[in-house]
């Protein structure tokens, strides 16, 4: 609207001298050519006149070059794939709502564990609030709302997941401080909506940190061929995450990671391909000890007995890689963790590992990455099919044989090794909507006592709907 005033004004400067001249010269028509002290009025009225309409201009630009200023410094409102928000126009200051949703239904057969239930389950409902102050200062907070967070309990328990600061000083050196994924395991890392099969792997949810209260140093070097991390944590259980409350445990855990691309932007058939080495070491001192689930997340397959704590130096090892060519993807992981554990007079020392292969084809021929996919032809009523993905995964979890014992372990049902394949289809309808369905069955090996679950199978299957923007 703005503009068109600005039109219309110009149209009527443009004009209006030409129309004032043809009036007067028009009045002025009766008078005598001689008549000089007639004609040296009209000529004053007109220069008045053009006076006028020069101010008028004048006046004109002046608004056009606020109106022009304005704009530079007006808020701009955002809304898209990566959420809402507005931002300055000089793009230093920004601040964004996402969110991110996934409702399942999940069955589970066989017979490992025949009381199992089935049904739906709401498995994230996560708001997120970050934004960027000063350029180079950010922010996140995710809280959720979704189920308890450890998937064997009915309580729903909110919590907060993310709660933390960065100042990106520089690409090559960027803090981060509060609560947030440790740089440690390469799936872990993917964004839950960017992960091929519905749930992670042992090695992200048995073995690695999940999230920590900490502080890390990270960046970028050799042209975005090497990433590096490095952090200081309270410490946590092996795939569990912190809460927010007081640390109980004195000993602190220092984590390190590289991760290069060296192919990365050279055009050639290793372009996408990623290695890297993470570890993490610390101590503890009569901390709890986790259990280690099936990929339901809602079955243990192994315990520690009441009484047996950590107690001493946990250190954990995690080579990775992954590799991305058209649509085709695969990422792989092994963890280890090495760990002190005590249950009275008795201590050992125990080695526990997982690793897995999770391959991805997207049939679509999209091309494959770690960040998600973006459908070719996004799902609408006019023809538009979306991407299609052809998942599949083999994974091993196993434990320590010194601490599947009487002394150690459980006296319910446990394994020493839990061995899983599984398949799955991934329908993309657009980048922020998905619906995925996954088969997984795993089978147990070892154990103790009456409830050993040796010979033993679990099936799992579950769809999802996915939200993400």
């Amino acid at each position: 609207m703005y503009k068109k005033n600005l039109r219309q004004r110009t149209s009527l400067s443009s004009f209006l001298s030409p129309l004032l001249l043809a009036s007067l010269i028009s009045a002025a028509y009766p008078v005598l050519a001689d008549d000089k002290e007639e004609i040296e009025r009209l000529k004053s009225l007109i220069e008045q006149l053009d006076q006028r309409v020069k101010i008028l201009d004048r006046k004109q630009e002046i608004a056009t070059e606020d109106a022009v200023a304005k704009q530079k410094t007006a808020p701009v409102l955002v809304a898209g794939e990566k959420g809402f928000g507005f931002k300055s126009a000089d793009g230093q200051f920004e601040y964004k709502f996402r969110g991110l949703v996934h409702l399942d239904y999940r069955a589970f057969g066989n017979d490992a564990y025949p009381a199992a239930i089935n049904g739906f389950l709401a498995r994230r409902i996560r708001p997120t609030f970050e934004g960027t102050v000063f350029g180079k200062y950010g922010f996140r907070f995710t809280p959720e709302f979704g189920e308890s967070g450890d998937g064997t309990t009915a309580t729903n328990k909110s919590r907060v997941v993310d709660a933390y600061l960065d100042a990106r000083l520089d690409p090559a050196f960027q803090i981060r401080l509060g609560k947030f994924k440790p740089a440690v395991g390469l799936e872990r890392l993917q964004s839950g909506s960017d992960t091929k099969f519905i749930e992670r792997s042992y090695v992200s949810n048995n073995i690695l940190p999940n999230r920590d209260l900490g502080i890390s140093v990270s960046g970028d070097l050799l042209d975005k061929k090497l990433n590096y991390s490095v952090g200081i944590y309270n410490g946590i259980i092996d795939g569990s995450e912190s809460s927010t409350a007081q640390d109980i445990n004195t000993g602190k855990d220092i984590t390190a990671r590289l991760f290069a691309t060296p192919f990365a932007g050279d055009g050639s058939k290793l372009e996408g391909l990623g290695f890297g080495l993470a570890a993490t070491s610390g101590n503890t001192t009569s901390n709890a000890l986790p259990s280690y689930k099936t990929p339901g997340q809602a079955n243990s397959f192994f315990a520690y007995a009441t009484g047996t704590t950590s107690n001493g130096q946990r250190t954990r090892f995690a080579p990775q890689a992954n590799y991305y060519y058209g649509p085709v993807g695969i990422l792989t992981e092994y963890a280890l963790v090495n760990q002190d554990i005590v249950n009275g007079t008795s201590k050992a020392r125990i080695q526990n590992n997982a690793w897995h292969v999770t391959a991805s084809w997207l049939l679509t021929g999209e091309d494959a990455s770690f960040k998600g996919v973006k459908p070719n032809s996004p799902f609408t009523t006019d023809g538009g099919w979306g991407a299609w993905e052809l998942v599949a995964r083999y994974q091993e979890n196993t434990i320590d044989a010194d601490a599947v014992t009487t002394t150690f372990a459980t006296t319910s049902a446990n394994a020493t090794s839990a061995k899983t394949w599984g398949l799955g289809l991934n329908w993309y309808h657009n980048q922020s909507s998905k619906v995925a369905i996954n088969w997984e069955q795993t089978s147990f090996d070892g154990g103790t006592g009456s409830k050993k679950l040796n010979g033993k199978k679990e099936d799992f299957l579950v769809a999802r709907y996915q939200l993400a923007f």
